[in-house]
């Protein structure tokens, strides 16, 4: 599977102002489906809603984008904190070529395993 260093903002209930995190995102073989922090979220361009993804267990919506090189991730009209990775940090700031985290903006916290099978079994489950 592949995996990309990603900013994940949850969009539903929040809009700009949503909790979101800087993290390592694994993609399934046809990178319709990312798994983060425990969660599964699918591409939704199909669906017609304003994030571009969703969570197969619950419906909510994500925003999913890459890295921003000037570390301006969040949208201009949202603010928060941006939960970081503590094991992504050093790739991050090489990535927008900084050699320290603006504590302000950020704040450290341990991404979770996805069990992705959990997903396949409950995408693959028989409709009684």
């Amino acid at each position: 599977m592949k995996s990309e260093l990603k900013y994940i903002e949850l969009k539903t209930g929040f809009g700009d102002n949503g909790p979101a995190w800087i993290g390592m995102a694994e993609f399934s073989k046809t990178g319709r489906t990312v798994y983060f922090n425990g969660k599964a979220l699918k591409n939704s361009n199909a669906r017609g809603i304003s994030g571009n993804y969703y969570d197969i267990e619950n419906g909510d919506e994500y925003w999913i984008s890459g890295v921003k090189k000037n570390g301006e991730d969040r949208h201009w009209a949202g603010g928060g904190k941006i939960m970081i990775d503590r094991n992504v940090v050093d790739l991050y700031l090489s990535q927008v070529e900084s050699n320290k985290l603006d504590k302000n903006q950020f704040e450290l916290t341990d991404i979770k395993p996805t069990d992705k099978q959990k997903f396949a079994d409950l995408e693959n489950k028989k409709v009684n």
